[in-house]
């Protein structure tokens, strides 16, 4: 059988989180999908994995909800592997920002730019400003090029590194990160903090790369799955590097030390030879030892 991931959000009032997640449940049971979706009274976010033939199904069901007629579905190619199990979660926030009731994509969000625009920006060598709103770990593999990095750890970060930032304020700035959810509310939180020119890529990075894999997008593109990465093919280089021994690599693993846990890159070699440890301390300080009880 051939897979497929579906990747959707919208920030939408739903009115009834609990009722729509009931049924979100029910019918990915039906179509023996697999994933993770959050469901607020701000809107939805999922990711969700399954024959092409019942994600297709399920699509088609989703989008006769009423508030989600609009909604865009993304897909890629997968394994059928990508998820151990469903999830189905009702929270305050479709994405953990933090910010306060007064961010509010339903409200104002940033201008869509569309991936062909952006495309033409780069051939053009327009003056503009990528920030990529993913998370540092994210950043490692797989970058735009001429992109900042504002050493997100979460999104609700932002708060403290947008003084970082502050130079850009004049600045065309594009925000950036995988499917478009996460920058909803960063370009929203960026024009309240008096960012005069922002804008948004419309369908993220993951629908920039399908339209034109291998160009302006460098390295791999990181997913929150089994996956760990995906490219949509095309000429690409791979920018990601050991941290253990700087060597190029788009190897994704955890820190062994459970009290640090790092997600982290580490080649094959060294993983074999030291161990998955990002670093010397973490290997020499382990969990403390379990005294019997007396």
């Amino acid at each position: 059988m051939e897979y497929q991931v579906l990747l959707f959000y919208k920030y939408v009032t739903i009115t009834d989180p609990e009722n729509l997640k009931s049924w979100l449940i029910d019918r990915a049971n039906h179509y023996h999908l697999l994933g993770r979706v959050i469901i607020a009274s701000e809107g939805i976010n999922g990711t969700l994995e399954g024959t092409i033939e019942e994600t297709n199904l399920f699509s088609e069901e989703l989008l006769q909800i009423a508030e989600l007629r609009t909604m865009q579905i993304k897909s890629s190619g997968s394994s059928g592997t990508a998820f151990p199990r469903l999830k189905v979660r009702v929270r305050d926030e479709i994405v953990g920002t933090k910010f306060g009731p007064e961010i509010d994509p339903r409200v104002e969000t940033a201008e869509y730019i569309s991936a062909e625009e952006l495309h033409t920006w780069y051939r053009d060598n327009k003056d503009f400003v990528v920030v990529d709103m993913r998370n540092d770990s994210e950043y490692t593999s797989g970058h735009f090029r001429q992109s900042i990095n504002p050493g997100l750890e979460a999104s609700r970060d932002l708060t403290q590194t947008i003084a970082s930032l502050s130079p850009l304020k004049d600045k065309t700035v594009v925000t950036v990160c995988t499917g478009g959810v996460r920058c909803e509310k960063m370009s929203a939180y960026l024009m309240n903090q008096g960012f005069k020119d922002v804008k948004q890529l419309d369908n993220g990075m993951h629908g920039y790369m399908e339209k034109y894999p291998g160009e302006d997008f460098l390295g791999t593109l990181y997913t929150f799955d089994n996956r760990l990465t995906m490219h949509f093919g095309g000429t690409r280089e791979i920018i990601g590097t050991c941290r253990l021994c700087k060597s190029q690599t788009e190897r994704y693993v955890n820190c062994a030390n459970l009290m640090c846990h790092l997600h982290f890159l580490a080649c094959q070699q060294c993983s074999e030879s030291h161990g998955t440890f990002c670093s010397d301390t973490c290997r020499v300080i382990m969990l403390p030892t379990i005294l019997p009880f007396v």
